[in-house]
């Protein structure tokens, strides 16, 4: 599982991804056993997140994983068939990532 965040990796940013990944072990998808996490931070450089996407989408993870806005539309430019989940993003229907909230087409979800 790639994470793709737009921040930078302080500690409230770093809580949010414990969180995210004891949500998943609950859910049975545990780190080490049947789950691996690839975290890339993106420091607020778009230029950068560009190519962290890049390199999730050669290294063909089975879903991206976004937060903020901006990465979640470089992620979506970057790969139309990898499934990328927004966390942190704003209207995805405003933005363009969905084409509606009931139906949002391509592989971007939330």
């Amino acid at each position: 599982m790639g994470i793709l965040d737009g921040g930078s990796p302080y500690p409230e940013r770093h809580a949010l991804w414990n969180d995210f990944k004891e949500a998943l072990r609950e859910a049975g998808f545990v780190e080490g056993r049947n789950v691996a996490f690839d975290l890339r931070w993106s420091l607020g450089q778009i230029r950068l997140a560009q190519e962290m996407a890049a390199e999730l989408v050669r290294t063909n993870v089975d879903v991206i994983v976004t937060a903020g806005t901006p990465v979640a539309l470089v992620a979506k430019q970057a790969t139309a068939k990898i499934p990328i989940v927004l966390v942190l993003a704003g209207d995805p229907v405003k933005t363009g990532l969905a084409a509606n909230l009931n139906r949002p087409g391509g592989n971007v979800t939330g």
